[in-house]
């Protein structure tokens, strides 16, 4: 028997009837003795439904009031979901948030989890109750409903696996576990029987979208095993865990992350003093635009060229903003690109092998990809080209650093 808290996503509740086939699913765990937290988010669709009906009402809703409207989405799965339980003979006892006692902070939108009273869900756990919880949401101190922003659900579930000391916490998902890359540019991406926190958080900031980075962190910080698994396929999963040194022979490289919403600017003719970089980034922070990899180059005539990345759809807003700079400091000009991609390569592999960013580079040469940027950590390489060789690029690593899948 093992306490497990199981997240179901919005499309794996999306209709009653796949609510009813979620409430089979978690009877047979519990036919099996396994006690059960269910996290639930909203069903697919709901969420913007709701976001229509506040921007029908005003331009500029609310923060406060937008969280208590966006929670009733989950509310209502909770319920449902409660409910199809219950009539299948198996009890069950939904909670709101609130209810839980799922403390955060007051900040409506993106709120931080501070605490989590878990003794209602013991006492119904200990009653041989399944527990279903809405996730996204919580309560501040004043008892204002809050919500955790993107991937809030994935946040709820492993906050209570970590506050119940759960066995496993595992995300049910419309993907049967983590891959090697994305199986839509690589057809025979492979499925990844284990993976480490380290490189899934790499993986997830670095494109990977079966995971939010957020409860990535949080399963990493406080040890849960974390497993991805297809909400109505049956399998194995991926499970998510501390690095494994028992094995023998550990991969050089996991997988190969990418992410498409790139863009780059770059400030010519800067004079190179100092408290020059935060002169550039200072006012691009102010407008809440987020930097990811910088490159500077010093020339011969004191003044250097400084590139950075952006979202890509903050390229218009930084560029303004980057303007001004240029004007500030005297610079020469500003130019920018919009039509780049990041690859990455990421593995704790990459610790005890050397070699790997020339294999890489190597790799893209014979390719005939320019490589526009670089950046390193201790488990990933990354690197900047243009938009059009996203694919042949994933490819030809793919193939490179022996990920395909067996024929």
């Amino acid at each position: 028997m093992a306490l497990l808290v199981q997240k179901y996503g919005g499309t794996s509740v999306g209709t009653v009837e796949k609510i009813l086939g979620v409430a089979q699913k978690i009877k047979a765990f519990r036919e099996k003795g396994d006690d059960l937290v269910i996290v639930v988010s909203a069903m697919s669709g709901e969420t913007n439904r709701m976001l229509a009906l506040a921007n029908s009402i005003t331009a500029e809703p609310s923060i406060r009031e937008m969280d208590v409207l966006l929670t009733t989405g989950e509310q209502t799965t909770i319920a449902l979901l409660s409910m199809a339980l219950n009539d299948a003979g198996c009890p069950a006892v939904s909670y709101t948030g609130g209810q839980v006692k799922i403390l955060t902070d007051s900040s409506h939108g993106k709120a931080r989890i501070r605490e989590i009273d878990e003794s209602n869900i013991k006492a119904d756990l200990a009653a041989g109750k399944v527990v279903v919880v809405a996730g996204f949401q919580g309560v501040d101190e004043q008892g204002n409903i809050t919500t955790l922003g993107r991937g809030g659900s994935d946040t709820t579930g492993v906050a209570l696996a970590a506050a119940l000391k759960a066995d496993e916490c595992q995300i049910y998902t419309d993907v049967d576990g983590v891959y090697t890359t994305d199986p839509r540019v690589v057809t025979n991406a492979r499925r990844m029987e284990k993976v480490t926190f380290e490189e899934m958080l790499e993986m997830a900031s670095l494109g990977s979208k079966v995971l939010q980075i957020r409860a990535v962190e949080f399963a990493g910080k406080y040890n849960v095993p974390l497993r991805v698994l297809h909400s109505v396929k049956e399998g194995p999963g991926t499970l998510i865990t501390v690095e494994d040194n028992s094995q023998m022979e550990q991969p050089i490289i996991s997988g190969i992350a990418f992410n498409r919403d790139e863009a780059k600017l770059t400030i010519l003719g800067v004079p190179d003093i100092p408290g020059v970089a935060s002169r550039i980034l200072g006012p691009i922070s102010a407008i809440n635009v987020e930097v990811d990899m910088i490159v500077q180059n010093v020339g011969q005539d004191n003044t250097t060229d400084f590139t950075f990345t952006v979202n890509r759809t903050e390229y218009d807003k930084a560029k303004k903003a980057l303007d001004l700079v240029c004007i500030d400091l005297g610079a020469r000009e500003v130019i920018g690109d919009n039509s780049i991609v990041k690859v990455s390569i990421v593995g704790v592999g990459m610790r005890s092998h050397a070699g790997v960013a020339s294999k890489m580079f190597d790799t893209l040469a014979r390719e005939s990809i320019n490589i526009l940027m670089i950046s390193t950590s201790e488990i990933k390489i990354s690197v900047v080209v243009d938009e059009k060789y996203l694919e042949l690029a994933v490819r030809s690593l793919h193939t490179e650093f022996d990920l395909d899948a067996d024929a």
